[in-house]
């Protein structure tokens, strides 16, 4: 079962392309909720790279790595990837008044769709709320 979740950020492609792709700014917007954080990312853009991201519970309670394989990247348009068996895709289609980025992957089998769905949203919407911060 595929999910897919997307958000509107009020800024240029550019500025979206680059926030979603740079380590520093992924560690400040790539978390679901509050108690948690990303404590490293590490971005390899190009087909066949790694990218990873450590996200961890802020009482030291749980964490896990996020780990993936560029599978094809078009700049300012999309990034497709494999982490594990299962596959993403981030869409950025640029719109009149800024850009909406689309994320779909297959859902995992461990946690219900909603929760999976909330979880992603959650994510995609602190990454809105950073880039429109900064421009």
């Amino acid at each position: 079962m595929k999910i897919t979740v997307e958000t509107a950020v009020k800024a240029p492609i550019a500025e979206v392309w680059r926030a979603y792709n740079t380590p520093d700014d992924i560690k400040q917007w790539n978390t679901a909720s509050p108690d948690w954080h990303t404590v490293r990312s590490a971005v390899d853009l190009r087909v066949g790279g790694v990218f990873s991201s450590r996200m961890e519970a802020k009482d030291g309670s749980f964490g896990f790595d996020f780990v993936g394989t560029y599978t094809r990247v078009v700049p300012n348009e999309l990034i497709e990837y494999a982490f594990g068996d299962r596959v993403g895709l981030v869409e950025f289609i640029t719109v009149e008044n800024g850009v909406t980025v689309r994320v779909s992957f297959d859902a995992e089998t461990t946690h219900p769709e909603a929760q999976q769905r909330q979880g992603w949203q959650a994510i995609l919407d602190n990454f809105a709320r950073h880039v429109e911060a900064r421009v």
